[in-house]
């Protein structure tokens, strides 16, 4: 099958026609699900992040204050601790400390981020994944080959860019598809920044709930570091306990909290500032920085890594903006968020002006003595909140890693019937509970953890940064000298924090890339194994022709019921079908070919899901289906996914024989088709017709409705017969192994780390809810 001559969706029906008409000798028929696959009709996406409604957008900035700044609205308890590990030696070195905590929170989240970044997501979502979609949506860089021309068409999927194109965007876009290189590159670019904002999700629970916990020291000296840790470790644990419930039940607390946080270390920090050192305020003058580097000079290098905290959990503003608008966060945060830390850290300047030998436990000295348990009792319920935050992302990044095939198959439960957003996913809950646990008691004071958690933090911006610079040039064509500035400003001080923080990587730096280094391991192996059997599929795929002949074959019996063949295979039908059909000689009624497919966009309507082709001749009952899911989309449906592939079946039918004015099953068998552009099929009957000159007769028309009718009512009945037959799933138990003379290396990753990963972890009928007593899998084994 081909698909030679394909019409501009724009066209009419009557130019369809016209133009049809003058090349019919020239067309053959098309394999339009391989088309359609990646398209989506007449859909539009609604929801908040389409709104201009100002109170919906207001409503939605004080509920991100909850979920989004709880990391970064929590830094004030440990930064300037992390900065000065070993006291402050000179007077104006806090001033320089001041100002580049100052410069740093001006130029990365609010304007990397919030008056940047947040612009590039894709349809509303964020994060590193987003980013990656984007690219791949515009240039052809994914490395699994199941994209289409078509998937340009589906509504999610366009992209708006200028009409003015520029050559650098065309040669950038060139040179990335041709090259090998830069598409492992880019996927690795993504698996890291996954990795390590995964990293993310185990440290901030462990150093926002140790440094809110220490708190009681400077109350009480009966407090002991023993103590404090097993405490917080109380805490991790309920907090990782309770997951399972959803964050959906406590959500509303949520931005309260976060909002008082936010009022009293902004008023405390008012009040410090007042009272102790009004002279703060000179250290917006960057000379500051410079005085500070050069008394310092390799120390002040060093501190950078504790400065760096200032800004942990703002990769949150990007990864959370599908929960909520880029307008709500942007109001959000200039608004709230940047004016209280800046209040804060500039009230804690002037309070250590006066008291440097408080330093370590800074956050709570600073505190007025009234003020001190209220302040105590919040600053443990916003670590808590943004702990939540953090679990909550990850959970989503795992998600979208699932679509990549970039991550083994896990369990994902929807905690929420409101906040579609909100997944759970129990084994990676206790695995992250055992780390964070782990690092807890392994590392016990801020201090080291601070010292991996900038690592985590750092590595991610540096890559959203990279990614940046390709949407610039590629996708909003920006200016080349506005990219270079963006390069030398933003991207010069994220490496210059980077060295920093790599510098402590032998005191606990070493933690987050041991993380990466074992997730990027498990993805890696899982992906590169995914693609090859993909590539095995489509070399052995069996062609329509086959099936007709293999199905036709009157060796085979037809037995009631329907059955369904899963794949992930989207250009054609696997080769397990035909092993299967060497084994048994008998098939059901109705047949469906199931592929699942991922698309690089957040979601898919639920309407426009499934897609279906019936393999000709008509009278077999064989239909192939692309089932088509974005990376934010639930898999597991309020109806079962055999009632709901049933149904979607039947509506095709309807609507596939009401618009193809073709008369009965012979004759559908005997005439060629052509398909519009449009996705309309004209039967070869009225072809001719219209070739010919022919006009049909009112009465000729009434006779091939009811014919239509009749065939509709035929082919529904039969899918009912079969339904209630009983439906059966033929899933495909495929044993992998490397194949013979492989190279060691490909051997072990094969036949060792894919299938114990396979073992242990979750298969297909528990990712579609298939019920055990109806499923059939088919063993093959599959050489790589």
């Amino acid at each position: 099958m081909s698909s030679d001559v394909v019409n501009s969706p724009d066209d009419t029906h009557d130019q369809g026609l016209k133009s049809k008409k003058l090349s019919w000798g020239k067309l053959r028929r098309m394999d339009s699900l391989d088309m359609e696959s990646g398209t989506v009709h007449g859909h539009s996406h609604h929801g908040p992040k389409d709104t201009k409604d100002w109170s919906v957008i207001l409503h939605l900035a004080f509920q991100s204050m909850g979920i989004v700044y709880g990391d970064i609205g929590t830094s004030p308890l440990y930064v300037y601790a992390s900065t000065f590990t070993d006291g402050v030696k000179h007077n104006d070195d806090i001033l320089g400390v001041l100002s580049l905590i100052f410069y740093t929170l001006t130029l990365i989240p609010l304007f990397k981020y919030v008056l940047t970044v947040l612009k590039a997501t894709d349809n509303g979502e964020g994060g590193t994944f987003a980013l990656y979609s984007l690219i791949c949506r515009y240039a052809k860089v994914g490395l699994i080959p199941s994209q289409q021309a078509e998937d340009r068409e589906v509504s999610n999927f366009r992209l708006e860019l200028p009409s003015k194109s520029l050559q650098r965007a065309s040669k950038l876009k060139s040179k990335l598809e041709k090259s090998n290189f830069a598409k492992f590159f880019l996927l690795f670019a993504t698996m890291l920044g996954t990795s390590m904002v995964i990293g993310d999700g185990v440290l901030t629970p462990c150093i926002s709930v140790l440094s809110a916990v220490g708190g009681i020291k400077a109350a009480t000296d009966s407090m002991t570091e023993d103590r404090i840790v097993w405490i917080s470790v109380a805490i991790l644990v309920c907090l990782f306990m309770v997951q399972r419930f959803g964050s959906d039940k406590v959500g509303y607390s949520f931005a309260p909290i976060i909002c008082v946080w936010f009022a009293l270390i902004g008023g405390i920090g008012v009040y410090n500032f007042i009272k102790f050192d009004p002279t703060v305020v000179k250290a917006i003058n960057p000379k500051y920085i410079v005085d500070y580097f050069t008394r310092n000079k390799k120390q002040a290098w060093i501190s950078l890594g504790g400065i760096v905290l200032a800004i942990t959990g703002t990769e949150a503003l990007f990864a959370d903006v599908g929960h909520f608008t880029v307008q709500s966060i942007q109001i959000s945060m200039c608004t709230v968020t940047y004016p209280a830390l800046v209040l804060a850290y500039t009230g804690q300047a002037s309070f250590l002006r006066k008291h440097h030998e408080d330093v370590g436990d800074l956050f709570f000295k600073s505190i007025p003595h009234r003020l001190y348990w209220p302040m105590f009792v919040v600053a443990v319920s916003a670590s808590i909140i943004a702990s939540q935050a953090m679990i909550s992302g990850t959970f989503s990044i795992i998600q979208q890693s699932l679509s990549l095939g970039c991550f083994p198959r896990v369990k994902i439960v929807h905690t929420s019937t409101k906040y579609e957003g909100q997944v759970y996913i129990p084994e990676v809950n206790y695995l992250l509970m055992l780390a964070c646990v782990g690092v807890t008691v392994g590392f016990r004071t801020t201090t080291k953890i601070g010292n991996a958690y900038g690592i985590a933090v750092v590595f991610v911006m540096t890559l959203t940064s990279s990614f940046l610079v390709l949407v610039m040039i590629m996708i909003w064509k920006t200016h080349i000298l506005l990219v270079i500035s963006y390069v030398v400003v933003i991207s010069s001080i994220e490496l210059l924090y980077l060295s920093s923080v790599l510098y402590k990587f032998d005191q606990g730096g070493y933690l987050p890339l041991a993380f990466a280094l074992v997730l990027m391991t498990i993805m890696y192996i899982w992906n590169d194994v995914y693609r090859r059997k993909y590539y095995y599929d489509l070399e052995h795929k069996i062609s329509p022709e086959m099936v007709k002949e293999l199905v036709g074959n009157t060796n085979f019996s037809r037995i009631p019921g329907l059955a369904i063949f899963y794949s992930e295979l989207v250009h054609g039908i696997p080769p397990i079908f035909k092993h299967y059909m060497e084994n048994v000689p008998a098939l059901h009624s109705v047949l469906v070919f199931v592929s699942i497919k991922s698309l690089p966009i957040s979601k898919v309507p639920m309407e426009e899901r499934f897609l279906f082709r019936k393999v000709d001749p008509d009278n077999l009952y064989v239909f192939r289906c692309v089932v088509r899911y974005g990376y934010t989309d639930v898999r597991y449906e309020e109806k079962s996914f055999e009632r709901l592939l049933v149904e979607r079946l039947k509506e095709f039918i309807r609507e596939e024989m009401m618009m193809t004015p073709t008369l009965t099953h012979s004759n559908r068998d005997m005439t060629p088709t052509l398909a519009h552009g449009n996705g309309d099929v004209v039967s070869g009957e009225l072809q001719d017709g219209l070739i010919n000159g022919e006009n049909e007769s009112e009465e000729s028309k009434q006779i091939d409705e009811e014919r239509r009718q009749q065939d509709v009512d035929k082919d529904i009945k039969a899918i009912d017969r079969a339904a209630r037959a009983g439906v059966v799933h033929l899933i495909g138990e495929t044993e992998v192994m490397a194949e013979k003379g492989s190279r060691l290396g490909k051997r072990v990753l094969i036949n060792v780390g894919y299938n114990i990963l396979k073992k242990n972890l979750r298969q297909t009928e528990k990712v579609f809810d298939i019920p055990h007593k109806r499923m059939l899998k088919v063993g093959m084994i599959y050489e790589l």
